[in-house]
């Protein structure tokens, strides 16, 4: 149950950052649906996809799609001032990206997956509707910047099975991991802190 929580919440957060990007790109209204949309079940999909499940969780459940339609509208309507948009999307990004690293790693384990192959689904999970909504928005993706974004995951992950083997409740873990994923990535935009730029260090000047 705490699970499906988890998805509603992790579904809600990206469908939000999806009507971000899409209305700061003037899209008509079903483009915004569609980048919502995307955004919202594209790395569940993926993932859904790479371990057999198929069909894939919201061809199956109908609430995804009222969810991210009901959310898509609630995001146009109460949408903030041009200026709070980069903000908005930020943090509802990061909650998203919290939430869903540890779904995926909690299908890999239903699946029996070795723990690596677990992080490496959430991460998956957690960042490839991104990467969809910034494709089709004609932008970088995020993942592939130097911002710390995906390395938020894998942290995140490798956290989640070192608080395992702590004596404590399985509920406890998982929040854990949601909010050392969202806490980290918060961090390191705050601290501004990201990856080498791999361009920089082999570029010499003359």
């Amino acid at each position: 149950m705490m699970h499906f929580i988890f998805d509603v919440i992790g579904t809600i957060a990206f469908a939000v950052s999806g009507v971000m990007v899409a209305m700061d790109k003037k899209l008509d209204l079903f483009g915004v649906f569609i980048i919502a949309f995307v955004t919202a079940v594209g790395g569940g999909t993926l993932r859904d996809l790479l371990i057999g499940g198929t069909p894939v969780l919201w061809l199956q459940d109908h609430t995804y799609l009222y969810i991210i339609t009901a959310t898509t509208i609630l995001a146009i309507l109460l949408r903030s001032k041009k200026k709070y948009v980069r903000t908005s999307l930020f943090l509802f990004d990061s909650i998203g990206i919290g939430f869903y690293t540890l779904l995926g790693i909690a299908k890999g384990l239903s699946v029996g997956l070795s723990p690596v192959m677990c992080i490496a689904l959430g991460t998956i999970t957690a960042c490839f509707g991104g990467v969809i909504r910034d494709i089709l928005c004609n932008e970088i993706p995020v993942i592939f910047r130097k911002e710390i974004y995906a390395t938020a995951c894998i942290f995140g992950g490798l956290s989640y099975f070192l608080i395992r083997e702590l004596p404590i409740n399985e509920l406890y873990a998982d929040i854990a991991t949601i909010l050392l994923v969202i806490g980290i990535r918060l961090w390191a935009v705050k601290c501004k802190i990201s990856l080498p730029n791999i361009y920089r260090s082999f570029n010499t000047t003359e």
